[in-house]
C-alpha cells in the first residue's frame, strides 16, 4: 500500500501535466473570426514585431514559448528569415 502522500504527488504531477499541454488561442488569430484575418498582420518590415520572437543570439523562439499556432509560426519564420535577407535583422546577435 502506499501512502497517502505519494498519491497526492501523483495528482499534482497530472495537474502540471495538463497545464502545460493545454494551448491558448495563437496570439495573431486571437478574437478574430478566421486565421486569415491574423495572419495578414505578420510583415517582414515591421522589425520591432519580429524582435520579439527572437533570441539575442538570432535564434526564433519555438511555439510552446512564442504561443503561436503551426500556420503563423512557419508565416513568422519565413518574416523573420527575409528579413534577415534584406538585412533589417542580424543573422547573430
Amino acid at each position: 500500500m502506499a501512502p497517502n502522500g505519494s498519491r497526492a504527488k501523483a495528482k499534482d504531477k497530472k495537474k502540471r501535466l495538463k497545464k502545460l499541454t493545454e494551448r491558448t488561442p495563437c496570439r495573431w488569430c486571437k478574437g478574430l473570426k478566421t486565421c486569415e484575418e491574423g495572419l495578414a498582420r505578420i510583415d517582414w518590415k515591421n522589425v520591432d514585431q519580429l524582435q520579439r520572437f527572437v533570441t539575442p543570439q538570432g535564434k526564433i523562439f519555438s511555439r510552446k514559448r512564442s504561443g503561436n499556432c503551426s500556420r503563423s509560426q512557419s508565416l513568422l519564420k519565413a518574416a523573420v528569415k527575409y528579413a534577415r535577407q534584406m538585412a533589417l535583422m542580424p543573422y547573430v546577435g
